[in-house]
């Protein structure tokens, strides 16, 4: 009986992991916030790094995520990943929206979630990615924020 369900588990990973992506590196945009530039790595099948070179609210940021991703069992190239990191970077003094008056600009050190879809093209060396990316800003600007941003990625 053991073995049966150890078989059956093992099965069950492979089988995950032999629909992940289809390429092993893409550079694109991001169009969002933050919007900027994205570099994504793959590792092996599922498992991805990202990076995030964006500008937002007049500063800089820099975003470095490890990735999961998965076959959506629906449509060949359609996959939905999840991941962690972290940021750093710095906002000009009154840019930011979402602090009043009080905000005078800094350095900002905080971690990051990701949640998103992703669709790579058979035919062309294109992919397209749809995310959420929450934030919480340790250091410097404290605050909680959902951001999301729309991908487009050249693929190699």
């Amino acid at each position: 009986m053991k073995r049966t369900f150890l078989l059956f588990i093992t099965i069950i990973f492979l089988s995950l992991s032999l629909h992940g992506q289809d390429y092993k590196t893409s550079l694109g945009l991001r169009a969002g916030l933050p919007y900027g530039l994205t570099v994504k790595h793959f590792l092996n099948k599922t498992d991805a790094l990202e990076g995030i070179l964006a500008s937002s609210w007049g500063g800089f940021v820099i975003t470095g995520l490890y990735e999961n991703e998965h076959w959506t069992g629906q449509y060949p190239g359609l996959n939905w990943f999840w991941g962690f990191g972290g940021h750093v970077g710095f906002w000009d003094a009154g840019r930011n929206p979402f602090v009043k008056d009080t905000y005078n600009g800094s350095a900002i050190f905080g971690a990051d979630g990701i949640l998103g879809l992703e669709y790579t093209f058979d035919d062309i060396p294109l992919n397209l990615s749809l995310d959420l990316l929450p934030t919480l800003n340790i250091i410097g600007d404290f605050g909680l924020g959902i951001n999301g941003a729309l991908s487009i990625r050249y693929v190699f």
